[in-house]
C-alpha cells in the first residue's frame, strides 16, 4: 500500500508541472497581479528540512502557478499565539487582498508551556475571551495571553476585512497509536476548528479524520516509514499526502476561485466528501437566473482545460443544487459524478441551476452554448419544475401559447416540453456536440411499496423526443427507482435530504452510478473515452 501511494504522488508531481518546491525554496515575489493562497502554520506546513517536511513544501504542485500564489507562510515551533505576538500573522494580513486565500492550521504548539523558562507559546484552551497577563520570561515582554480560539478569530476576521477567504484546516496526525488506530489530533484543537469555522461561518477542511483514515488503512508499519525522525514530523513522501488530502479537502468546498487554479495533478486528485469539510452557506437571494447577483452567488463552475472535450451537465437542482455545496445536506447527481471520469481526457462542467425547467433554463443556455464545441457531450434533465406558470405547455407536440413575460415587459410564445427539447438538441447538434436525454430522477413517493410512476407526463415525453430525434436516453426515472424499489421505503428515505425530492451524498452518489450505467448502456456511449474503468 505504502509503495501503490509512492506512486501515485509521484506520478501527481510529474502530472503538475512547475514544482512547489523550487517555488518554495526560492521564495519567489507574489506577482500581484494573480490572488495568492497564503499558508498560516508551524512546523508541520512549513517547507522543512529532510526527515522533517511540511506539507506546504508539495502543496503548490497541484496548483497552475502562473493563475496563482502559493505563499507558505508556516514557520516552525510556533502557535495560534506566537504566531500573532511575533508579528507573522500582520504580515500577511498586510499583503492580503480581495480574492485571496489564507489555510489557517494551528494547535500542535498551542497546548506547551504558556510562560516556561525556554518555552512560552501555549495559549490558553478553549474559545472563550479569558486571558492571562504575564511578564514573559523568553522574550522579557509584558504580554497578555488569549485563548486558542481568540487568536484563530483574529486571523479569520482579520483576513475577511480585507475581502480574503479565511480557510480552517485541522492538524497533521501525530504516529502515536493505542489498539490498532492512530491519534486523531492533539487535544481538543480539531473540535474546536469546527466549531471556529461554524460560528465564524468560514470554510473547515478535516484533514486530521482523511489523513488518519488513510494510515489506519495501510497499517502501523506503512505508516512509521512516514516519520523517520519523531512521531510528529514526515519524510517528503507524507507530506505530499497530507498536502494531497489539504487539496481534496479544498476541492470539497466547490470554492471555484480555488478550483480554477488547479493543474491537471490538482485536478486528479478527488474531491473530499461532504462529511470531511464544513461550507458555510445561505439561502439565494432573491432573484433569478439574469440577477448578477444570483449568478454570482449560484458559484458556477468553468471549463478547467478548454483544449479537452467537455461533458456538460444541464439540468435543475436534482443535478446541482444551490452553490453546489450541500445547502441543507441536498447534494445533485452531477455532484458526484466527476469522480468516475479522468480529468486528464475531459472537463466535466455541471451548469445545472435549481429553480429552472426545460423553458425558464434558457436564460442560462445562452451563456453556455458559446462554450459547447465539436467533441463535447451534454447531459440533459428537466421535468421537476416544467409544471405550472413557468412551465411549458404539455406534450411533444408544436402547440404554441402567449403568455404575459414581466421580466420583458411583453409577450412570449410558450412551446411544448419536447418542442423546448429538440432545441437544446438542435442547438448542441450544430456545435458537432453530442445530446444525451436524461429522465427526471424520481421522487420519494410510494404507492403499494413500490415508487410511483407517472405515465404520460415528463419521463414519457423525454423517452418520445429521444426515440423521435435518435438520441440517446438514460432512463433516470425508471433505473434509480428499481433501485429504490429494491432497498425499501425507509431506507430509501434516508437517501433524502427532505421529504421527496433533493439527495443527500449518499443518494446523489446512488444516482451517479445510475447515470454512469445508463451512460455505458448506450449502443453508442459518447463519454466511454474519457470514463474511468471498473467503477
Amino acid at each position: 500500500m505504502k509503495l501503490s501511494f509512492r506512486l501515485l504522488v509521484l506520478y501527481s508531481a510529474l502530472m503538475g508541472g512547475a514544482s512547489v518546491s523550487q517555488a518554495a525554496d526560492a521564495a519567489p515575489a507574489l506577482n500581484p497581479n494573480l490572488p495568492t493562497i497564503f499558508i498560516a502554520g508551524d512546523s508541520t506546513a512549513q517547507v522543512g528540512e529532510p526527515n522533517a517536511v511540511g506539507w506546504g513544501k508539495m502543496f503548490g504542485d497541484y496548483f497552475d502557478l502562473t493563475k496563482v500564489n502559493i505563499a507558505n507562510r508556516a514557520i516552525g515551533g510556533r502557535s495560534s499565539r506566537t504566531f500573532v505576538s511575533e508579528g507573522r500573522w500582520d504580515k500577511i494580513a498586510a499583503d492580503l487582498k480581495p480574492g485571496d486565500v489564507v489555510l489557517i492550521q494551528f494547535g500542535q504548539n498551542d497546548g506547551a508551556e504558556r510562560n516556561g523558562e525556554r518555552i512560552a507559546r501555549g495559549s490558553i484552551d478553549g474559545l472563550g475571551e479569558e486571558t492571562d497577563e504575564i511578564d514573559n520570561k523568553v522574550t522579557k515582554q509584558h504580554e497578555i495571553v488569549h485563548t486558542f480560539g481568540w487568536y484563530m478569530r483574529k486571523m479569520i476576521d482579520e483576513a475577511k476585512a480585507k475581502g480574503a477567504l479565511p480557510v480552517v484546516v485541522t492538524l497533521t496526525v501525530r504516529n502515536l497509536w493505542k489498539d490498532g488506530h492512530v491519534e486523531r489530533g492533539a487535544g481538543q484543537y480539531n473540535t474546536w476548528d469546527r466549531q471556529l469555522a461554524e460560528s465564524e461561518k468560514v470554510p473547515f477542511v478535516d484533514l486530521t479524520k482523511v489523513v488518519a483514515n488513510h494510515y489506519e488503512q495501510i497499517g502501523r508499519i506503512a505508516t512509521n516509514a512516514f516519520f523517520p525522525r519523531d512521531h510528529v514530523h514526515t519524510d517528503e513522501d507524507g507530506a505530499r499526502l497530507n498536502a494531497y488530502y489539504v487539496v481534496s479537502g479544498l476541492k470539497g468546498l466547490r470554492e471555484q476561485s480555488i478550483i480554477r487554479t488547479l493543474s491537471l495533478s490538482g485536478r486528479m486528485v478527488p474531491t473530499a466528501v461532504p462529511s470531511d469539510v464544513w461550507v458555510p452557506t445561505q439561502p439565494p437571494p432573491r432573484g433569478g437566473g439574469g440577477n448578477d447577483t444570483f449568478a454570482k452567488w449560484l458559484n458556477l463552475p468553468e471549463i478547467a482545460d478548454p483544449k479537452l472535450p467537455t461533458v456538460f451537465l444541464i439540468g435543475d437542482s436534482t443535478v446541482r443544487n444551490g452553490r453546489g455545496n450541500g445547502y441543507d445536506g441536498q447534494f445533485g447527481w452531477g455532484d458526484p459524478l466527476e469522480t468516475y471520469f479522468y480529468p486528464s481526457k475531459a472537463n466535466v462542467l455541471n451548469r445545472a441551476v435549481g429553480g429552472t425547467g426545460v423553458r425558464t433554463f434558457q436564460a442560462q443556455w445562452k451563456n453556455i452554448l458559446p462554450l459547447v464545441k465539436s467533441g463535447d457531450v451534454v447531459l440533459i434533465q428537466f421535468g421537476h419544475n416544467d409544471n405550472g406558470p413557468r412551465g411549458p405547455l404539455k406534450g411533444i407536440g408544436e402547440e404554441t401559447e402567449e403568455r404575459d413575460d414581466a421580466a420583458k415587459q411583453g409577450k412570449e410564445t410558450v412551446h411544448t416540453f419536447g418542442w423546448y427539447l429538440r432545441s437544446y438538441i438542435a442547438d448542441i447538434r450544430a456545435k458537432g456536440a453530442t445530446p444525451v436525454l436524461c429522465t427526471l430522477v424520481p421522487r420519494n413517493n410510494w404507492t403499494n411499496g413500490k415508487i410511483t410512476r407517472t405515465p404520460d407526463t415528463h419521463a414519457d415525453w423525454t423517452r418520445a423526443v429521444g426515440k423521435a430525434e435518435n438520441v440517446g436516453v438514460v432512463d433516470l426515472n425508471e433505473q434509480i427507482a428499481v433501485r429504490y424499489d429494491a432497498l425499501g421505503q425507509e431506507a430509501t428515505t434516508a437517501l433524502f435530504a427532505d421529504k421527496t425530492t433533493h439527495t443527500t451524498w449518499a443518494g446523489a452518489e446512488l444516482s451517479a452510478q445510475v447515470v454512469v450505467e445508463g451512460l455505458r448502456a448506450l449502443p453508442k456511449n459518447p463519454v466511454a473515452a474519457f470514463l474511468r474503468p471498473g467503477m
